[in-house]
């Protein structure tokens, strides 16, 4: 009903090539988030997953049929934008089912559909308005609908929370995560956020330089990353990297770069490991982020759960959880 195969994607803009072989593999009813810094090349792929965009070379296939020839109305994909891309004369209404409209189907049929999708969407005391008279929050979703109501084969969204602002994002988050509960749908993302990847997704692509670097669960990523970037990137605060040179009783044979996150090292005023100078606390309430100047192992970032009363310049003694090091190559790879 909705999967997705990519064979070796390959897209360049002149003699730029913007997605170097990508494949992929998107079961059905899986929602999958690709995520990576800007212009890693994600929005291009899902552009060319949609058809607005021409491969240069590679296979695109959904439900086993190739569509790479394919015009993106004939693909059976709906797409949300970063903007809600609504007409401003139209109501919720008519907007939601301009679609279905356009393409010829039975008025019945139309009412029927924009009906069961605003019910899901809590549009219904908003279907006479139009968008001017819609908060951020309302418009995307209204946006949503609208291609809910067309029963793609494939959702895709394109950063589709960046013009909310922090407590609308959350909302819709939420929103959008019981949507893909309620209709079991193929669902594939685009975001930088992490927090969006990591909340959402069933699967994650970290994409780099227009390359995959890993697929995995949320966890998986987490827990197991493949290489420096993947670990750098994943996870806020970011891991510290340490240079095994100056962790020589940490490393092993082969090891370049020790990482250890943030939440794996304790602090105490007394005693530990690594005797260090608070540089500087941020006070978050549920969080205390320090960052501090080692000898050893220079500027590091501890994460504290709850409020701990250390300020700058205080003396304190931080000693990492060895079960919970990573170690990585002089390629970067992680090291089992």
């Amino acid at each position: 009903m909705g999967s997705l195969q990519l064979k070796s994607i390959r897209k360049a803009f002149g003699d730029h090539e913007v997605l170097k072989g990508i494949d992929l593999e998107v079961n059905d009813g899986e929602f999958v988030i690709f995520v990576g810094p800007s212009g890693c090349g994600k929005s291009t792929l899902l552009r060319v997953i949609a058809g607005l965009e021409d491969a240069t070379s590679g296979s695109v296939r959904i439900d086993g049929a190739e569509v790479i020839n394919t015009p993106p109305a004939k693909r059976g994909i709906a797409m949300v934008f970063q903007s809600y891309a609504l007409y401003p004369h139209l109501t919720v209404k008519d907007n939601m089912g301009l679609g279905l409209k356009q393409a010829g189907t039975d008025k019945a049929q139309i009412e029927a559909r924009v009906a069961k999708a605003s019910g899901m969407l809590s549009l219904d005391p908003y279907l006479a308005r139009r968008p001017a008279e819609l908060s951020g929050g309302q418009r995307q979703r209204v946006a949503i609908g609208r291609a809910i109501v067309r029963e793609p084969k494939l959702f895709l969204f394109d950063e589709p929370l960046s013009n909310l602002d922090a407590a609308l994002r959350v909302q819709t988050r939420l929103e959008i995560a019981g949507l893909h509960r309620r209709l079991k749908a193929t669902m594939i993302y685009v975001t930088h956020d992490q927090v969006e990847a990591m909340t959402l997704a069933d699967k994650i692509v970290v994409l780099n330089a227009g390359a995959v670097e890993q697929i995995g669960s949320p966890m998986d990523l987490y827990n197991k990353p493949a290489n420096l970037f993947v670990a750098g990137f994943i996870g806020s605060p970011q891991m510290n990297f340490i240079s095994s040179e100056r962790l020589p009783e940490l490393a092993q044979t082969g090891v370049k770069t020790i990482g250890i996150r943030p939440e794996h090292i304790a602090l105490s005023r007394e005693s530990g490991e690594w005797k260090s100078k608070v540089i500087n606390a941020e006070h978050l309430g549920a969080d205390t982020i320090l960052y501090l100047e080692t000898e050893v192992t220079g500027l590091l970032t501890v994460r504290l759960f709850g409020e701990h009363r250390y300020t700058a310049d205080d003396i304190v003694f931080a000693t990492p959880d060895r079960t919970s090091l990573h170690r990585f190559d002089a390629n970067d790879r992680a090291m089992l």
